[in-house]
């Protein structure tokens, strides 16, 4: 899956020693990650397993459809659209 800048541009199922659940490898630029870790730090909504390096973090496998809708949703409050 390939997307523009401030997207989410892959997602595989990765394994993660440490843990007893699937994780997803997500691949993101910056200011995606810096997202993606503000979301991980609320109470109660954290999934990320492991934040591998700038552009990669794992999350656990069964929050993926939740932080894809939540990263969304941020994503959408700062894009800016001209109107006629």
């Amino acid at each position: 899956m390939r997307a523009i800048k401030g997207k989410l541009t892959s997602i595989f199922a990765a394994p993660h020693a440490d843990q007893n659940h699937k994780g997803v490898l997500l691949e993101c630029d910056s200011a995606v990650k810096q997202i993606l870790l503000t979301l991980d730090e609320r109470p109660g909504q954290s999934f990320i397993v492991e934040d591998l390096d700038e552009f990669h973090v794992v999350i656990r496998a069964d929050e993926e459809q939740r932080v894809r809708r939540e990263l969304e949703a941020e994503l959408e409050k700062n894009t800016y659209s001209m109107e006629a």
